[in-house]
């Protein structure tokens, strides 16, 4: 019988076999945020007009979004050149060139986008073909998979536990501890769901894993699996994240095919089932009790806890919850092993962050920072600072379950948990540069307004609570307001946070708080005199 790392070396012996003789690869980066900008009719003329001889394939962002839609040509010489803001009739061009073997395009780079960061998660996005399992194989990909099978699942766990990986949706509890506490239930069955929701304003990293990585993420949740003694699993993906989906989807049927999902994996006597569920809607289903009850047909409402879901969850069962980002990073690990991953990083806090960037900076988009890297590095080293010779005024960071920053505190690190003591947290990785043409008090009733409006109703400290903060700032803003207004904020920052059931709501007040204790004066001035 042949062990699991055996078998995997027979996979990708045959994925080798498959591969074409040298040959020209044309591949276009299609993604969510491409294809708003035409980066599918790109790749569709491009595909109908190439000759025969050259391979095209559709691959995902590799996070430089501010570029797309983006077209990498690689000759048989290993020569690559790389177009970017590709429109469908500079596309036949390309295609014309292809054809008549004339070279054209600049040399391939990674630029100062690339340069300071670290990627893992990310790595070979934007290059490689997401539907390919052979391409996966052939980068190394299930490598991890065939480690971890070979090893009892406590000794999986002890790795990841090792490496220092936490939980990368916003709470990050460690990983490695979800699994264990699983295994110690030991009941049958036991499920693991892979909240892919990202249903959070202004934080799109989870859709560019699924869109250009699928594999690498059940390669992930697989290990999770295994190492927990869950026998099902779920996908839990946005409703509105069509792409994402279609390629996950893919990736499990293409698993299934592999021997890699199913009964007796990889020969190792392991079974695992995986189905995709798409989400009910709404920011609240991100919560992880909300997510549970929507799968099992019930309202998208949060459940009390306890007990929390490691010990009941799904049909009453242990259930593990693993973001998306989380498990992309379990395959580096057991592959490289955990000093690798938690070499990565500062002030004790290992591996590397997806980061959303987005507002008014140059180069927008998804990046992977080490942890510890400042503020100021993904702005303004990244992201290339402001545009048209502004100042960053503030940062908005974690979205509405979060706060807005000073440029003052531009220097601050990343890290999970707060990033400063009046609530702002990193939470999903979420980065808005406000530039000084921003009003951070409107900002400040917007990030309070959509806590509202997603508000599920079911306890009243939410339901009421966070309409009431919309209402005192609006009375603010409209020049009604008085310092009782600004008393009534403050006591509802601190309600909802004590007395809500979810996540949404015991962070709704983040943006308030950090409202009052760095940008107050402005706030003071609104209101009237008593």
């Amino acid at each position: 019988m042949p062990s699991p790392t055996e078998s995997l070396q027979a996979l990708v012996h045959a994925a080798r076999s498959r591969v074409s003789p040298a040959r020209t690869r044309v591949v276009v980066q299609v993604g969510h945020c491409s294809e708003s900008v035409g980066a599918g009719e790109v790749a569709r003329v491009i595909a109908e007009s190439a000759a025969t001889g050259i391979d095209v394939a559709a691959a995902g962002c590799d996070g430089a979004c501010f570029d797309a839609p983006k077209v990498t040509i690689t000759r048989p010489d290993g020569n690559a050149s790389v177009y970017t803001r590709v429109d469908a009739e500079s596309a036949g061009g390309i295609a014309a060139w292809l054809s008549s073997g004339m070279p054209g395009g600049e040399t391939a780079r990674r630029g100062a986008f690339l340069a300071g960061q670290r990627r893992i998660a990310l790595d070979g996005v934007g290059e490689a073909d997401p539907v390919s399992s052979g391409e996966y194989l052939l980068r190394g990909g299930y490598a991890g998979l065939g480690k971890a099978l070979s090893k009892p699942p406590e000794e999986v766990i002890e790795e990841v536990k090792a490496s220092g990986l936490r939980g990368r949706g916003g709470a990050y509890f460690p990983a490695a501890v979800k699994w264990e506490s699983a295994r110690r239930f030991g009941k049958s069955p036991t499920y693991l769901v892979v909240n892919c929701e990202e249903g959070e304003p202004g934080v799109f990293k989870d859709r560019h894993l699924m869109e250009g990585m699928p594999h690498r993420l059940l390669e992930g949740a697989i290990i999770a699996a295994y190492a927990s003694g869950a026998q099902a699993a779920y996908a839990y993906v946005n409703a509105e994240a069509d792409l994402s989906a279609r390629r996950l989807q893919t990736a499990i049927d293409q698993a299934y095919e592999l021997g890699l999902l199913g009964d007796d994996i990889l020969g190792s006597g392991f079974t695992l089932h995986v189905e995709m569920r798409r989400g009910a809607g709404g920011y609240v289903c991100g919560d992880e009790t909300t997510l549970i009850n929507t799968i099992e047909g019930y309202r998208r409402e949060p459940r009390v806890k306890p007990p929390l879901p490691i010990e009941s969850g799904l049909w009453g069962k242990p259930t593990v919850v693993n973001n998306a980002e989380t498990l992309a990073s379990v395959p580096f690990i057991m592959t490289n092993g955990a000093a690798a991953f938690a070499s990565i990083g500062a002030n004790g806090n290992a591996g590397t962050k997806l980061i959303s960037l987005s507002g008014g900076v140059q180069r927008p988009g998804l990046i992977e920072a080490p942890m510890g890297a400042t503020l100021r590095e993904i702005i303004y080293d990244v992201g290339g600072g402001p545009k048209d010779g502004r100042d960053i005024a503030a940062i908005a960071v974690g979205g509405p379950s979060s706060g807005i920053l000073p440029a003052s505190m531009l220097d601050t690190p990343i890290a999970p948990g707060q990033l400063h003591e009046s609530g702002v947290m990193l939470g999903a990785g979420g980065v808005a540069a406000l530039d000084d043409r921003a009003d951070v008090v409107s900002v400040t009733r917007r990030l309070a307004a959509y806590n509202a409006d997603e508000s599920c109703g079911k306890c009243a400290p939410c339901r009421e609570g966070t309409p009431r903060i919309v209402d005192a700032l609006d009375r603010l803003m409209s020049g009604v307001g008085s310092a009782s207004d600004l008393d009534e904020l403050r006591r509802l920052a601190d309600i909802v946070e004590l007395a809500s059931l979810c996540g949404l709501g015991q962070a709704a007040g983040g943006p308030i708080k950090s409202a009052l204790h760095f940008f107050g004066d402005q706030l003071a001035a609104l209101a009237k005199p008593t």
